[in-house]
């Protein structure tokens, strides 16, 4: 198999990107891969913004996968910096390859080369498999999320 790299995201990403995130139950009602420019305004967002990773994994000039890591600094844990992992979409043709988990070990290595203490994300309710994915990685289900669509 070709070697994967993990990499910025970029402008040219998006249309790969935008179609991950789409290729999903959830997605397919909320994305919108016809119209991208809310995406590149997006984009342009997280880049300009030093504590946004948004990464792709690329194989053989292939996107195929994407994570968007967010550094939280904070006051609660005696100041403790926290990070975010979100968005997180491997392509259908590679889930199983353990691309997921490098997907996640890279971002907890990132979150340790910020000084992060706390790495978390939240998954939907029906999404199963992930959990099972995330507790054999070590995290744990130890809170219950709250959303409000504005």
């Amino acid at each position: 198999m070709p070697e994967l790299t993990i990499r910025p995201a970029t402008a040219a990403d998006v249309p790969a990107i935008v179609a991950m995130l789409a290729d999903d139950p959830l997605g397919a009602t909320r994305e919108s891969p016809d119209d991208l420019a809310p995406y590149l305004a997006a984009l342009k967002r997280l880049t300009d913004d030093p504590n946004q990773h948004l990464v792709v994994a690329v194989r053989a000039d292939r996107v195929v996968g994407t994570l968007q890591l967010t550094i939280v600094p904070g006051l609660s844990r005696k100041g403790a910096t926290r990070s975010i992992i979100e968005g997180v979409r491997v392509h259908a043709e590679e889930r199983g390859s353990g691309l997921g988990t490098r997907f996640i070990e890279w971002a907890v290595e990132k979150s340790r080369s910020e000084n992060c203490s706390l790495v978390q994300l939240t998954s939907d309710v029906t999404r199963t498999d992930a959990h099972r994915f995330y507790e054999r990685l070590g995290f744990t289900a130890s809170h219950v999320g709250f959303k409000l669509q504005l």
